[in-house]
């Protein structure tokens, strides 16, 4: 089975563009997901260019090396687990990237950190605090089960870890919602 990585991938929406691109370039899919497509058959090059030519001006690239697979692999793992599994969060996150991607997380960690320039737990906690100000700006939980939502030890931890992050307090972000969340492919 061939597989492509596309970096930028990151929410259903980011799916449906991809799916739509390569149904229109008549190419054979058997799955897409968050950063991955599973294809019908190998590609020829010429078939690859035609994708990337009709992907990158919608904001998407094709991922062409193994560590930028791996790293894309962890990115929407996390993306997975905090916006599309609500209330999961129970498990280590080191155990899940090794089980999903089949590697050490030391391995893991140290390549995500040379190329990315940062940690997978801040990358993660980034993540984090996004559906934290998903969820207030819509006002659809409160602070409680946000942070039981998160698997946060309490709600004062993730208070302290939003201000952190944003330099607001959860009620002061609530109460201004002018600060746009950021696109996942930003973060």
């Amino acid at each position: 089975m061939n597989n492509l990585f596309i970096k930028n991938m990151v929410c259903s929406r980011c799916i449906l563009v991809v799916q739509n691109e390569l149904a229109k370039l008549k190419i054979p899919v058997k799955h897409v997901a968050l950063g991955e497509v599973s294809l019908e058959k190998e590609l020829s090059e010429e078939q690859k260019g035609k994708i990337e030519t009709a992907l990158v001006p919608l904001g998407f690239e094709l991922i062409d090396n193994r560590k930028g697979r791996i790293i894309e692999k962890i990115k929407t793992t996390i993306i997975n687990l905090v916006h599309h599994q609500n209330g999961n969060l129970k498990t280590n996150l080191s155990d899940i990237l090794s089980q999903e991607l089949h590697h050490d997380y030391n391995y893991l960690s140290n390549l995500f950190s040379e190329v990315e320039g940062t940690t997978i737990e801040k990358y993660f906690i980034t993540q984090k605090i996004e559906r934290v100000k998903e969820w207030l700006v819509y006002d659809e939980l409160s602070l409680s089960e946000i942070a039981h939502r998160l698997n946060y030890s309490s709600v004062a931890y993730l208070s302290n870890q939003f201000k952190k992050i944003t330099g607001l307090t959860p009620s002061h972000f609530k109460q201004i919602k002018e600060e746009k969340r950021k696109p996942l492919d930003q973060v």
